[in-house]
């Protein structure tokens, strides 16, 4: 197993090895899991008769049924382990880790802090940041996740066509496409459609 994990995160682009990928997956666990696998546990008598008014099954998760949070645990567990440290990004921008901090502190880099900083890799190319990054980046609310915007940074959207193909707001900001389109759409993130 540890043979196929390796290949499977060799061709994912992940620095990691089989073990070290397996530990984060334990400890993202540990930060991510809800101590009470019953949904109905997590809600008033009043929310649950709300929500099960409008379809929502409440009921146990049966034993042969996936677990609902595995799926989230692995890909925060990816999404930690494939995004830079302040030092990874000092190299790679050819800054000190105080400057990449500035950056952060600034809204000119994009990250999250667990004990430590992390950059997600969405951002950088191998030359440095994506053109048009700080519109962008200042333009995301302030309350949505890290993964929820490295969700929509990689994800084709309607509004943005290269050559009659939708392309994600990655893409399009490296085929120097308007950094103002890509501003517009990151700021509905979080609202109903």
């Amino acid at each position: 197993m540890t043979m196929a994990l390796e290949a499977v995160l060799a061709k994912a682009g992940l620095r990691v090895d089989a073990d070290e990928f397996l530990r984060l997956v334990e400890d993202t666990a540990r930060i991510v899991s809800v101590p009470h696998p019953e949904p109905a546990e997590l809600f008033s008598t009043e929310q649950q008769a709300a929500l099960t008014d409008v379809g929502f099954d409440l009921a146990p998760y049966a034993e042969d049924e996936p677990c609902p949070r595995a799926k989230s645990v692995v890909a925060h567990a990816v999404f930690s382990k494939s995004s830079y440290s302040v030092g990874q990004a000092a190299q790679l921008l050819q800054l000190t880790s105080g400057e990449v901090r500035e950056r952060l502190r600034h809204g000119r880099l994009f990250g999250w802090k667990d004990g430590e900083w992390h950059l997600p890799a969405w951002q950088f190319t191998e030359a440095g940041t994506l053109p048009g990054l700080e519109t962008v980046l200042q333009a995301i609310p302030a309350d949505q996740p890290a993964m929820v915007v490295a969700a929509f940074m990689n994800t084709p959207q309607a509004d943005l066509e290269i050559n009659e193909q939708q392309v994600t707001p990655r893409d399009w900001l490296l085929a120097h496409g308007d950094p103002q389109s890509v501003a517009r759409l990151v700021t509905s993130l979080g609202t109903a459609a």
